[in-house]
């Protein structure tokens, strides 16, 4: 069950989601819009290896923007710390930013129980594209789980800054 605008700001009142800093301009009909945060990581261009460690570049997203390029990987955050202990997290693109030729998120939307901090965003596009940090990229929903509730205890639950995979 998604919880509508109206139930996430009760909720955040009552302490059981929290986003930080909260603004009420943000809530929608069944979620809430999160903006960019000011760090960016960079891939390099070349062949991405699992079973070898990348050397990424980390920048702090300039005032005048920052211009994304085609066919690399970026992993920003968001400027919302966001979590709950009590319901399920989804974060996911606006399709106003969609639209733009910015994907985010395509593979990891789903956050975990009891994680609570910024996100990383993986994102790519399609053409460069000038990007600002404090800029509305996305919004999260919250779900009711049904079943025993089990807090995430993983690697990146409490990863505050741009997380790069550590599946290596």
């Amino acid at each position: 069950m998604i919880l509508t605008g109206s139930e996430i700001r009760q909720e955040v009142k009552n302490g059981r989601i929290f986003v930080e800093p909260f603004n009420e301009t943000c809530l929608n009909p069944n979620s809430y819009n999160y903006h960019l945060g000011k760090r960016i990581k960079i891939a390099p261009l070349e062949v991405i290896d699992p079973k070898q460690k990348m050397a990424w570049n980390e920048i702090e997203i300039p005032e005048e923007g920052l211009i994304l390029q085609p066919n690399y990987l970026y992993l920003g955050h968001t400027l919302e710390k966001i979590g709950s202990s009590y319901f399920v997290t989804s974060l996911i693109g606006r399709s106003s930013i969609g639209r733009l030729g910015l994907y985010l998120q395509l593979s990891a939307d789903l956050g975990q129980l009891g994680a609570i901090h910024r996100w990383t965003l993986e994102m790519t596009v399609i053409q460069p594209l000038r990007i600002y940090k404090g800029m509305i990229v996305g919004q999260v929903s919250f779900w009711k789980p049904i079943g025993k509730i089990i807090s995430y205890n993983g690697e990146y639950g409490n990863v505050s800054t741009p997380g790069e995979s550590k599946i290596f």
